[in-house]
């Protein structure tokens, strides 16, 4: 098979003919229609999450048709259509994992980082934590629900009943969840990169109540807010746009640095928190909430061996929505 490969973070991905894999014991192999690439992917490929398993194919937002099953495996049989998450593999016996946070698993194997991704024209995946696609969205816009859909809705979730939520970082992710928060009442507030025009433009289209730059202080204060944006400096400037009592969910898996900021920003009972991936619940949830919402994302499709012009349009905020890779015919 076909595989973009990352053989050292800080270079670019490598197109490599590899064997197809062959699914173990509870695993599923997968013929991949299309990997949306997320920011994760960024972090993984610029060296800013540790410790990746290496050689490592990427991509964790994966569509695709089951081949063929692993011994004493259920759930699919050969044809299903199935998509693979970030979550990949939990050990099912901590205490995190009892108590129903699987996310939070010490143990925990990611897709695309400790386990080999999308990235590819083959993979193998956990049956266990596959979820069955809905029928109303097509392989490239199903993609980046996988993730950007997945971490949104939860995120969401985390922000409480907020009316007024702000959306630091109008990409694949919030281009998603103003959609569900919309269908639920909310306005959505949506912060830009100073002078994006394009995406101030795409988050009103969206129906955002207001658009403005991240340096902007939106027109009433908001309730909570949710920060896409991989920027600790969003996290005082979201504290001073939220009412008191209100949250600031932390959405990305890397953030840089926090600068100190004064108490008076974080009193009035104000809430900053974050959201550590996901789990299946999350999963089963949101792709039975997104065809009623609807949910409809917008994508741009790249072929499999232009997986590093796809990372650098991403690193570069040249996207409207996501990127995703083309694998399938």
């Amino acid at each position: 098979m076909k595989a973009m490969v990352l053989e050292k973070p800080g270079i670019p991905l490598q197109l490599q003919d590899q064997p197809t894999p062959r699914p173990g014991t509870g695993q599923i192999l997968l013929r991949v229609r299309a990997c949306a690439v997320c920011r994760t992917d960024l972090h993984v490929v610029d060296g800013e999450l540790p410790d990746p398993v290496l050689p490592l194919v990427p991509g964790h937002e994966i569509i695709g048709t089951v081949e063929a099953l692993g011994p004493d495996t259920a759930g699919f049989v050969p044809g299903d259509r199935v998509g693979v998450p970030w979550l990949g593999w939990t050990c099912g016996t901590c205490a995190y994992c009892r108590g129903g946070r699987e996310n939070l698993c010490d143990h925990a194997r990611f897709t695309g980082y400790q386990l080999d991704g999308g990235y590819a024209e083959f993979c193998v995946a956990d049956a266990r934590f596959c979820f069955p696609v809905p029928g109303d969205y097509p392989d490239l816009q199903a993609a980046p629900l996988l993730c950007a859909g997945l971490i949104g809705y939860r995120a969401l979730r985390m922000a409480g009943d907020a009316k007024r939520l702000g959306l630091y970082g109008f990409g694949a992710a919030a281009h998603i969840v103003i959609h569900v928060a919309r269908h639920e009442g909310r306005e959505g507030y949506a912060f830009v990169r100073p002078g994006d025009e394009e995406s101030r433009a795409f988050a009103r289209e969206l129906g955002a109540a207001w658009a403005g730059g991240s340096d902007e202080t939106p027109p009433q204060e908001l309730d909570a807010a949710i920060i896409f944006a991989p920027v600790g400096a969003l996290v005082p400037a979201a504290l001073r746009a939220v009412a008191k009592g209100g949250t600031v969910v932390c959405a990305g898996i890397h953030m840089s640095d926090i600068p100190s900021f004064p108490y008076s920003l974080l009193w009035g009972e104000r809430v900053v928190r974050s959201v550590a991936n996901l789990t299946r619940r999350d999963g089963m949830e949101f792709l039975s909430l997104a065809p009623r919402v609807p949910v409809r994302t917008e994508v741009r499709a790249y072929p499999l061996e232009r997986a590093n012009e796809a990372l650098a349009d991403l690193r570069e905020g040249r996207l409207r929505g996501a990127a995703v890779l083309q694998i399938g015919d």
